[in-house]
């Protein structure tokens, strides 16, 4: 297989080509250890050891360093990798071997954020965050579910109160624009149309 071109990526690290359009990063040591060299046929072996050997080693060690540090989705993880110019089979292989160990899991993941965040966040902001960190549907619905079977529960209007009472909000003073900026702002953290003017209007919601 020939290489097509080499690209500096760091002092240290430089991406690699391949005349299939195949591409990965190697340490300049690795370069020299392998012969890889622009516009010069790289040796079956050496691609195989490559591909089969060092990369996929280096993609679980460092995926394995991500982990020790804070838990990941497992879409969050294989983004992070995908920073790293691994092959997609290479991340798929490093993935595969952190879930083998149980290091990720996206439902205990799930139902950890919503614990740590259901009395500050509303559930359609909780939703999104996951969903953004590549949580999909059912495994969310799932981890609401087990959250509260284990006795979880969430005061949506109680959230409401408290975040009014920290902006000082009085609804027998506020007029048309403070309104405004407060229901905007009550929207953007998630809570539902009917929730957030119903704490608007009513005088005794904050008794």
């Amino acid at each position: 297989m020939k290489v097509t071109r080499i690209e500096a990526l760091s002092s240290n690290r430089s991406r690699v080509y391949l005349e299939d359009a195949s591409a990965f990063v190697l340490y300049k040591g690795e370069l020299r250890r392998f012969r890889v060299r622009e516009g010069e046929e790289l040796a079956e072996q050496d691609c195989r050891r490559i591909l089969g050997e060092v990369l996929p080693r280096r993609a679980k060690l460092r995926a394995m360093g991500l982990l020790q540090k804070r838990e990941y989705t497992v879409e969050e993880l294989r983004r992070k990798l995908k920073q790293g110019f691994y092959p997609e089979d290479v991340i798929e292989e490093a993935l595969s071997y952190v879930a083998s160990y149980r290091y990720t899991d996206d439902l205990r993941y799930a139902e950890d954020y919503i614990t740590s965040q259901a009395d500050k966040k509303s559930r359609r902001r909780i939703e999104q965050d996951l969903m953004a960190k590549g949580i999909d549907r059912e495994t969310l619905l799932e981890a609401w579910q087990r959250w509260q079977d284990k006795g979880g529960f969430q005061d949506e209007q109680e959230q409401i109160r408290k975040l009014l009472c920290k902006r000082q909000y009085d609804p027998e003073k506020a007029d048309v624009r403070e309104r405004q900026k407060t229901y905007a702002f009550l929207m953007r953290r998630g809570f539902s149309q009917e929730a957030v003017s119903r704490a608007l209007r009513s005088e005794d919601f904050f008794d």
